[in-house]
């Protein structure tokens, strides 16, 4: 049931998405109050369904996306874990470590220009309860900075853009906050590459790229924002983050009993709202504009500006571990040569071909990838056609020590 309910809901967004940006194409974008009786019900289905008998509510999608932590959906019997494990071992035939699989990959990239997109939290960051406090560590932070110098490398994230660079301080990269609402690069990147765009300078003065397709939403969002944070403040745990082209309602510390409670009160802002949309992600509920924009979206604009668009000679690589990362997913699968890669310790319904763990087998890979590109460059002026063979024992101790001298 769990499983359908995850499909449905997924079809559910994907029509409710198209459905309100009809809509408020024909609708000033600063509009609030909409009092007709069959709008309404419009909003109204836009939160509840029937499927098989069962009612389907955006409390049905924040349990779905929630599973226990800290015990087995099948129980705590030893019995239990290893047929977790059997179902793990089953998911990882489907979706591959990229680890294991790294050679294969690099055959099909090699002599293509690799361009690395990258989530944040889960992916570059542990999750935390406290995502003011989802510090990427200063190895990450090397390892990334090593990779942005051979590839040009974007983050994508939900959160703002400027949190996002505040944590990760690396002015070498492209940032796509707010679900890539909020673009911005350098106009010349270190490795070689200068992005096409609309051309303004930083607080410091640097040449960079922006893009902003939901700029008129900003009062809005502001709006919303500041209602929910006021009408959230009675549940215990429940968190609203302004992240500039989105809200975002944390519901990880919320007691479950409290779930309901919390989404009827997003729904009941929501409802008078109608240029906004609610999607969700891993304890997340998300309030966006109804605009036809995304992660996916965000990856085309990238690989547009930086004059790879429609190649076969390039090969994106998208690591992320959200559920809003498999619109990006969606596009890699269109490409020719491309590499999606969801990270999860559990098997979960996804169009990523790879998989990697947590974020220490994201630093891994990446050290890979930093080692192999520096062997491909020896290797080219030496003239020589051998391959990097990685060894299967080799430490990640010993990869750092390597890409990092």
């Amino acid at each position: 049931m769990k499983k359908e309910i995850n499909v449905l809901i997924e079809k559910f967004e994907t029509l409710s998405q198209q459905c309100f940006f009809k809509r408020s194409s024909s609708t000033h974008v600063k509009t609030k109050k909409n009092n007709n009786n069959s709008t309404n019900k419009d909003l109204q289905r836009k939160f509840t369904i029937y499927y098989k008998g069962h009612l389907v509510t955006w409390l049905d999608a924040m349990k779905a996306q929630s599973p226990p932590q800290f015990h087995s959906l099948h129980g705590d019997t030893p019995e239990s874990y290893d047929m977790e494990a059997a179902e793990y071992a089953a998911w990882l035939k489907k979706h591959p470590s990229a680890l294991s699989m790294f050679e294969e990959l690099m055959v099909e990239a090699k002599a293509k220009q690799v361009v690395v997109f990258l989530d944040y939290d889960g992916t570059l960051s542990p999750i935390v309860e406290d995502p003011d406090r989802a510090y990427v560590s200063d190895d990450m932070r090397a390892t990334v900075k090593e990779v942005a110098t051979f590839f040009p490398t974007a983050i994508i994230s939900g959160r703002a853009r400027p949190k996002v660079y505040e944590f990760v301080q690396l002015a070498e990269l492209y940032y796509a906050g707010s679900h890539g609402m909020d673009i911005m690069g350098p106009a010349d990147g270190t490795n070689g590459f200068r992005a096409q765009g609309t051309q303004v300078k930083d607080k410091m003065g640097h040449d960079v790229v922006l893009f902003q397709p939901a700029s008129d939403y900003l009062p809005l969002i502001d709006e919303v924002c500041q209602i929910l944070s006021e009408s959230s403040k009675g549940i215990r745990g429940a968190r609203v983050e302004h992240n500039r082209f989105c809200v975002t309602i944390h519901f990880r510390c919320v007691k479950e009993e409290s779930w309901g409670a919390l989404a009827e009160k997003v729904e009941s802002v929501l409802k008078d709202y109608p240029t906004l949309r609610l999607t969700h992600g891993r304890k997340v509920l998300e309030i966006r504009p109804a605009i036809a924009w995304d992660k996916g979206k965000a990856v085309d604009f990238l690989l547009s500006s930086l004059g790879l668009a429609d190649s076969s000679e390039v090969f994106p690589v998208y690591i992320g571990d959200d559920r809003t990362d498999e619109d990006a997913f969606n596009v890699l699968n269109g490409l020719k040569h491309a590499c999606s890669i969801l990270v999860t310790s559990v098997p979960k319904e996804t169009k990523a071909s790879f998989s990697l763990q947590d974020p220490c087998e994201v630093m891994e890979f990446l050290l890979y990838l930093v080692r192999w590109k520096k062997q491909e460059l020896e290797d080219q002026n030496r003239g020589s056609g051998s391959f990097l063979q990685l060894k299967p024992k080799e430490t990640l101790k010993t990869l750092a020590a390597a890409s990092f001298p």
